[in-house]
């Protein structure tokens, strides 16, 4: 076993992350002496895991992925604000107080969208769906960014409940995820000076998965098309969009931000983001 500093990625199952690459990348990139590894955690391994590193001095934190993200949260010691609100955590850090809980994926789903979110406008509004645990994260930081939310899940109730806790003085909506799939003579009044999104935080259209059905005329003109599914990178919702004219964001964008975030936590150092294009060729390999 290495005697190099390490942090790594927790989940079930795991050899799907790409973390690992990302981290590894950037380690290398700057020349600094540690490791970045991914680790198959189940559920009921999650506290005996947690207490062997504890008493690890070359541990630097872990991420943590489906379907952790909420079961860690009783077996830390604190919980950063933010990760409070949302109520997920997907980095965690030893800090002096002891073992701190994080949610990079706010800031990372952001990122990319920043440009836009610090422009003035006349009215915002997300069309979001995914009721899961990475729809948390997206609606928590776009309703900090006063979007107003069109939530579409399986069950409307669960949207609903999940609105109301996240952001319970927001005028958002939860509406049944078929909604989307039939099209619609809805016309959309001017749009100059506005900001649209849809977003996929869902699994559907990963490898292995059913696509997700989104009919085109529910998308206000201008609208910026984000899915979150990096596996394959150009999903068929984006294929859709960007065919129907839309500007696309894809997966890669929030995993390298949320990275960003936890890179800088764990090693101390600001990654080399002027090399993203050269990091997704890598990814893409």
């Amino acid at each position: 076993m290495s005697e190099r500093p390490y942090a790594e990625v927790i989940g079930d199952p795991i050899v799907q992350s790409k973390s690992p690459a990302i981290h590894g990348f950037w380690l290398q990139a700057l020349g600094i002496e540690a490791e970045y590894r991914a680790s198959h955690v189940h559920t009921n391994e999650l506290a005996e895991f947690l207490s062997t590193r504890r008493s690890d001095p070359l541990w630097r934190g872990c991420n943590v992925t489906m379907p952790h993200k909420q079961a860690v949260i009783p077996l830390l010691d604190r919980l950063d604000p933010l990760a409070a609100a949302v109520g997920a955590v997907n980095t965690i850090v030893p800090e002096a107080d002891g073992l701190i809980g994080y949610n990079t994926d706010v800031p990372g789903f952001l990122e990319p969208l920043r440009p836009m979110l610090d422009r003035t406008h006349y009215f915002r509004m997300a069309r979001v769906i995914g009721t899961g645990g990475a729809a948390r994260a997206i609606v928590k930081g776009l309703a900090d960014e006063k979007l107003i939310i069109v939530l579409a899940g399986r069950s409307p109730e669960k949207a609903r409940a999940l609105l109301d806790e996240l952001d319970p003085a927001g005028e958002h909506h939860a509406i049944d995820l078929a909604h989307f799939a039939d099209a619609t003579d809805f016309a959309f009044d001017d749009r100059e000076g506005c900001l649209d999104l849809v977003v996929n935080a869902t699994s559907l259209g990963m490898t292995g998965h059913p696509p997700l059905v989104f009919d085109m005329s529910h998308a206000p003109p201008g609208s910026i098309f984000y899915d979150i599914v990096t596996s394959p990178l150009e999903t068929p919702f984006l294929k859709a969009a960007r065919a129907a004219g839309f500007s696309a964001i894809d997966g890669l964008s929030m995993l390298i931000g949320q990275a960003d975030h936890a890179f800088r936590r764990f090693f101390g150092a600001v990654p080399p983001r002027d090399r993203d294009g050269e990091l997704r060729k890598v990814l893409g390999a």
